[in-house]
């Protein structure tokens, strides 16, 4: 079993910045890919920035140059840093972890609200 903890997010104000990290634990494999999604009310999770094992990145559109997902391996740690914050940022954050054993399995956080006036 897996268990991500989130913390960070909260009230910015447009522009700001929030950093939200993400701690795994518990069967965790080398080759696991971790990442951030995000539900804002009455839409769909989305998905944000996802980093794999290795380190390769991949961004939405709508945050690329502005977010950076990075991930400290020996802690089981992923890290988001948002920058220039913006009104349409502001969801529920959600740490998600998937894995490959016999299948695919995934795990979520318990999600972490950002908001961001403006």
């Amino acid at each position: 079993q897996v268990r991500l903890v989130e913390s960070g997010g909260g009230l910015v104000q447009s522009g700001g910045s929030l950093s939200l990290s993400c701690q795994a634990s518990g069967t965790i494999f080398s080759s696991a890919h971790m990442g951030w999604y995000r539900q804002a009310p009455g839409k769909q999770r989305e998905a944000v920035a996802v980093i794999t094992s290795g380190g390769t990145t991949n961004y939405a559109d709508s945050v690329k140059g502005r977010f950076t997902i990075s991930r400290d391996n020996a802690k089981n740690t992923i890290y988001l840093q948002m920058n220039a914050l913006k009104p349409e940022d502001t969801a529920v954050y959600y740490c998600n972890l998937a894995q490959v054993y016999d299948r695919v399995y995934e795990y979520w956080g318990q999600g972490t609200q950002v908001t961001v006036s403006s």
